[in-house]
């Protein structure tokens, strides 16, 4: 086979299709399904759900593929007809990127992982692969990590592992949630990136106009988080809280309907988000099924 025909297949001839260990990687092999084959583009397709809206610069990735094949399979799942290949397709679970660069290429096959799942399956794979890219914007991760838990039943512990980071930095990066749309429209606009600041704009104020102020006043002077620790606006802040003397704990109460239970859940700081609660109920929930009998 010439190196160009190679090409034209997805791989030059002196690369072999790997498929670096990965989470993906991973719920692959606990559906026991086959690692690679060289498919057509022709019968593959991208999924209109999946959770990636914009695929970015693909110039870099197109030449890469050019010059030495695509490295990492797509993964994909079986649309159509199971008996009559003529109608039988392909859908992608991730690796859309790749797919169009592939295109962009010139390819005409790309190795593939085949995994038989569901919708609802595949889109949480697919959601997971995303999360673990490095060029998400902080809201895109939040919204991310938002969807495993509401969609998929993920505790903050889980997604932690999943995405390889701490349950903290997931929980953390949840309360950016808390951020007004409007708000999030301005941290588009002005192109701020640094979820360290945005975390610590949420410790300084709570109300819309103020966060505005605080975000337009950091990207005009290249301000880091660091900067607005030592703000006066952060000074004022902490100030207001020592005038009003020590706070009281948290205290989140439940009263079950028919009232057979109450629960009563006591912290020891004074302030506490929706994610702060679900984290200390789900510990409650994991040392209550691992308790002995």
């Amino acid at each position: 086979m010439s190196e160009s025909a190679s090409k034209k297949r997805g791989l030059p001839v002196a690369v072999k299709m790997r498929h670096d260990t990965h989470f993906v990687e991973e719920l692959a092999l606990r559906h026991d399904q086959p690692v690679g084959r060289m498919l057509a583009l022709s019968v593959i397709e991208p999924d209109p759900k999946q959770p990636r809206t914009t695929m970015g610069d693909l110039g870099a990735l197109t030449e890469s593929i050019r010059e030495k094949g695509v490295l990492e399979p797509i993964l994909v799942r079986p649309q159509g007809d199971p008996d009559n290949a003529e109608v039988r397709g392909y859908r992608i679970i991730s690796g859309e990127r790749r797919y169009h660069a592939a295109h962009q290429a010139g390819l005409l096959e790309v190795p593939v992982i085949e995994m038989d799942v569901d919708e609802d399956e595949a889109l949480e794979i697919a959601l997971i692969e995303n999360l673990q890219r490095k060029d998400l914007t902080p809201f895109e991760e939040s919204e991310g990590y938002q969807a495993l838990a509401e969609r998929h039943g993920y505790t903050h512990e889980q997604i932690g592992a999943a995405v390889c980071k701490s349950r903290t930095v997931i929980t953390e990066t949840l309360s950016l949630l808390q951020m007004p749309p409007r708000v999030r429209d301005v941290v588009q606009a002005l192109g701020i990136s640094s979820k360290s600041l945005l975390l610590e704009i949420l410790k300084i104020s709570d109300d819309e106009d103020e966060m505005i102020k605080i975000l337009e006043k950091a990207a005009n002077h290249g301000l880091s988080r660091d900067d607005l620790r030592q703000s006066p606006e952060r000074q004022a802040r902490r100030g207001k809280r020592g005038t009003e003397g020590r706070r009281k704990p948290y205290t989140f109460k439940f009263r079950a309907p028919d009232k057979t239970f109450n629960l009563t859940l006591k912290f020891r700081k004074s302030t506490v988000d929706r994610g702060d609660l679900i984290t200390a109920l789900e510990h409650i929930l994991k040392d209550l099924k691992s308790a002995k009998d």
